[in-house]
């Protein structure tokens, strides 16, 4: 699974460097059209993925995670294929739209080894298991970079859907799905009103699902704009391949994270360390608007990737210990469309508050985002805890 995360990550990752370039080839279009349709091109997959993944997470539970991960897998290699064959930017946005249905691989995949683990190092086995998405992700933009030089855009479309069938042929031939048990007295099905149900009585795992968005938001309402503060702050002078290094340095970090995060979450508690991780990411982050040379950016993103990163695998584990078996793949469906409803509304902030203020002022936004973020979950868990306790005394 870990190898099918890096493949998918990998090709995922790959065409978005160029993807507005290979917009300006399909046509004779303006400036601004290119750079519309380049953000609705970008977003539409997100959004697709935003309404499917509670629908594609129940599929799961009831009809188990390894079908869903063969069906996304090969729907997501035929997207990319055709991707290479688009004669105008219309056609290329209805099959990032319908990539959309398809983009839940890693998160099924996060549900399908969270279920197939036992509890007590679920922490540790999502944090390895993500370093193989992280690595796909580091290496993906390089490789389809020099792809796109070396045999063109639509070539490299193509190219890429042979990495995305690779993975789901590992799927296929290489993992086993074993149907865990329910423990005694839990239902064998949920209905879409009890799973709602069972997250919207639990106050600590709906902040898990805000703090997941907002996570996103912060994350996401710089990517895009990062290459224009590389600009400024370094200058013209190989910005494609400094803004690379300050993209990749969050993913190094994460990788060198994630791990051991988990582990430790595993020992004194996934709320713990998800609050840690949340602060942790907001001082990381606030940094950055004061930074005056490329390379003091590039330390900042890798402390922030180091904290940031191990959120993903902890909020996870975190719902798998606090989630009836039966349920687990919708619960873990709607966090991730939380999840892309922040990848949705972080760029859109981003450039709205670049655009008032700063690009610096970005940096300090994002950074009062999370750290909110992060109080309201502490004092979330801490209300939880007391009421726990005035039962136990009671």
């Amino acid at each position: 699974m870990w190898f099918a995360n890096f493949f998918i990550a990998s090709s995922m990752t790959m065409v978005i460097p160029f993807l507005s370039l290979y917009i300006e080839t399909l046509g004779n279009y303006s400036d601004d059209f290119v750079q519309k349709w380049s953000g609705w091109v970008f977003a539409i997959t997100f959004f697709t993925a935003f309404i499917v993944s509670p629908i594609w997470g129940r599929f799961g539970d009831r009809h188990g995670r390894k079908k869903f991960l063969m069906i996304a897998g090969f729907g997501l290699g035929i997207c990319v294929f055709l991707m290479g064959f688009v004669t105008n930017v219309y056609q290329l946005f209805i099959l990032r739209f319908f990539m959309g249905f398809f983009s839940g691989f890693i998160s099924m995949s996060q549900a399908f080894i969270s279920t197939q683990t036992p509890k007590h190092i679920a922490g540790k086995v999502l944090g390895t298991l993500q370093t193989g998405n992280v690595t796909g992700s580091l290496l993906g933009p390089l490789i389809g970079g020099v792809l796109a030089d070396s045999i063109g855009y639509a070539a490299t479309f193509q190219l890429t859907s042979i990495t995305l069938f690779a993975a789901s042929c590992f799927v296929l031939l290489g993992i086993k799905e074993i149907r865990v048990e329910k423990p005694p007295g839990e239902k064998a099905n949920y209905s879409s009103a009890a799973v709602l149900k069972h997250i919207i009585y639990q106050p600590v795992l709906v902040m898990v699902m805000v703090v997941s968005m907002f996570v996103q938001i912060a994350n996401f309402s710089i990517q895009p704009i990062l290459s224009l503060y590389v600009d400024q702050i370094h200058g013209s002078a190989n910005i494609a391949f400094f803004s690379g290094i300050a993209f990749s340095a969050a993913g190094l970090g994460n990788l060198f994270m994630s791990r051991s995060w988990g582990k430790l979450a595993d020992r004194v508690g996934y709320e713990k360390i998800i609050i840690l991780l949340v602060i942790l990411s907001a001082l990381f982050f606030f940094p950055g608007a004061l930074v005056t040379d490329i390379w003091q950016l590039i330390i900042v993103r890798f402390l922030l990737g180091m904290a940031i990163g191990g959120i993903i695998p902890l909020r996870t584990a975190y719902i798998r210990q606090v989630t009836p078996l039966n349920m687990q793949g919708e619960v873990l469906g709607y966090n991730t469309s939380i999840r892309f409803l922040g990848n949705i509304i972080g760029p859109i902030f981003g450039g709205w508050v670049a655009g008032l203020f700063s690009i610096s002022a970005v940096f300090y936004f994002s950074s009062a985002i999370l750290l909110c973020s992060g109080a309201a979950f502490w004092i979330t868990v801490k209300k939880q805890n007391n009421a726990q306790d005035s039962l136990l005394h009671s």
